[in-house]
């Protein structure tokens, strides 16, 4: 199925249908704001398949990825959707990436087309060569110079005057996105999900939130994230608005939902922790419909907080992890009589809490959080370990798991410890890794060391993370000088980490200590002993 046939129908199956269905509906309804330009849904619809028509012209076969490094804008919305559109899959890139983490992804995934801008293609001149993969460059508006580091240079604007192509045929099982997410070994997972995938997704969230088209959804969360660019499905099923935001301070959020009369915001504790602290405007309050929260628990004073700021407005809290993105929600008018808990299964989705040996945990009785639906994607991009850790068959007796099927049906394990109470409700109790969640984002702690080590200013270093009131968790550093060195440059160890590392990632804390660092019997660096021993001295 090509972005020139959508059979309408029908409801939308693939994820480029979800805008082309409401641009069918609604052509002049408002798709997308951004400062003072607005995007309807006709005006989007064309530009999707436009797009998808220019990428087929490049030569983009089925399945091909085409990775999106750019702030949110207009042209990142428009290719998010022009590349399955076209049959290929798109790769959201963090704008916060650093050139070596942005070079990574590129060769993991074998990235076939980069759009990025002017901008940022001038900061990855350097890596661009070593992507064996990329065959084209796009670019948002003209580059200021012709080197394009040995690869073909188009505009965006050009891509949308192709003429039009034979599309490639699409199915609902198909790859549709690459989102990558730290991974416990220091380098990102690159979670593959389908079309059905995104589309059940969207609408999932949309049933419970109760979206509807008159409503306006602030984008403030990275669209690289499952939860950020979910404000774009969830809108797009149901015809809603998305305004687009690049802010700088917590007030400009505030002052973006007065201005555009925002219905709907969903973002993580750090950033509500730090909006809760401002006065709000009356303004918000009378047209707020919803806060919902995800990436780790709302601490419960903020949750009280914003309630006063926003009294007309209804609390979702939910938890999801990007191998399943969604997985429950807590009811508004739950949150009074448990506002500990993550709630229950969103639609569609089922949640089970399992022992070690398959079986289901009784009530109050803490067991691994598993995830089974058509929500549960396609496991990790080229990396058959780390996918058997995590998407897993599901045994017989889990959930409608009976012995007569014979095909297996893979549900993702994911690694939290949950405990289920009398009523059904769930209740997060910890992780079993050591990924920390800090700002929203998970990190891993060996990714902060393979830094750290890189920059040859340390000889031996452990991250970890500690609880922090606004961060969620806070990343601290212990490190040894390097081999020669009586002690341990703090202010350059610093500065190449603010270089090297995105915002989120650099310790809040590094901490010299002489070495060598303790081991655990296997010979590793005893990261729990280590973090545990700072948190007695320090908390």
């Amino acid at each position: 199925m090509t972005a020139e046939h959508v059979d309408f129908s029908g409801d939308s199956v693939l994820l480029h249908e979800l805008p082309l269905r409401s641009a069918l509906r609604s052509p002049a309804a408002p798709a997308l704001s951004l400062a003072e330009r607005q995007l309807s849904y006709g005006e989007l619809a064309q530009q999707i398949q436009a797009l998808a028509a220019g990428l087929r012209a490049l030569g983009l076969q089925r399945g091909e990825r085409v990775a999106i490094y750019l702030e949110k804008r207009f042209e990142t919305v428009i290719a998010s959707f022009g590349a399955p559109a076209a049959g290929g899959v798109f790769v959201p890139l963090n704008p916060l990436l650093k050139p070596e983490q942005v070079g990574f992804i590129l060769r993991d995934c074998d990235v076939r087309v980069l759009i990025t801008s002017p901008e940022r293609h001038a900061l990855l001149r350097e890596t661009l060569p070593d992507c064996p993969g990329l065959r084209h460059v796009v670019l948002t508006e003209a580059p200021a110079a012709a080197d394009g580091a040995g690869l073909p240079l188009h505009r965006f604007a050009d891509l949308l005057d192709a003429p039009p192509q034979a599309g490639h045929r699409v199915i609902d099982g198909d790859m549709a996105a690459i989102l990558y997410t730290s991974g416990s070994t220091g380098r990102p997972k690159g979670v593959v999900l389908s079309h059905r995938n995104m589309v059940t997704g969207a609408k999932s969230v949309a049933s419970y939130l109760e979206n509807r088209p008159e409503d306006s959804l602030l984008a403030a969360l990275p669209l690289s994230f499952d939860a950020g660019f979910s404000q774009l499905t969830t809108a797009f099923h149901v015809g809603a608005r998305v305004v687009l935001l690049n802010y700088l301070l917590p007030r400009d959020v505030l002052k973006a939902m007065e201005r555009e009369r925002i219905t709907g915001l969903t973002a993580v504790p750090p950033l509500y922790i730090q909006l809760s602290q401002l006065e709000w405007p009356a303004a918000i309050d009378q047209r707020l419909r919803y806060f919902a929260n995800t990436g780790g628990r709302m601490p419960r004073e903020t949750l009280q907080l914003l309630r006063q700021r926003v009294p007309q407005a209804k609390p979702f809290l939910m938890y999801g992890l990007t191998e399943a993105f969604r997985s429950t929600y807590l009811p508004p008018d739950q949150v009074d009589l448990r506002p500990d808990s993550i709630g229950k299964a969103i639609p569609n989705a089922e949640i089970l809490v399992l022992r070690e040996d398959g079986s289901e945990c009784a009530a109050e009785e803490p067991g691994e959080l598993v995830h089974r639906g058509p929500l549960v994607g396609l496991g990790y991009w080229n990396d058959a370990e780390k996918t058997a850790e995590r998407y897993k068959p599901l045994p017989v007796g889990a959930g409608a798991r009976e012995a007569g099927l014979q095909l297996p049906e893979f549900a993702v394990f994911s690694g939290d410890t949950v405990r289920r109470d009398a009523e059904g409700y769930l209740y997060f109790i910890g992780r079993r890794d050591e990924m920390m969640k800090t700002s929203g984002y998970r990190v891993s702690p060996t990714e902060v060391e393979e830094v750290l080590y890189a920059t040859q200013l340390v000889g031996e270093c452990v991250a970890f993370g500690v609880d922090h009131a606004t961060l969620g968790q806070a990343i601290q550093v212990i490190a040894t000088p390097p081999a020669g060195s009586a002690a341990l440059d703090l202010a350059a160890l610093q500065a190449e980490c603010r270089k090297r590392m995105p915002a989120y990632m650099v310790p809040a804390g590094i901490e010299a200590q002489a070495g060598p660092l303790p081991r655990n019997p296997n010979g590793k660096i005893d990261r729990k002993l280590l973090s545990t021993a700072w948190v007695e001295k320090n908390l």
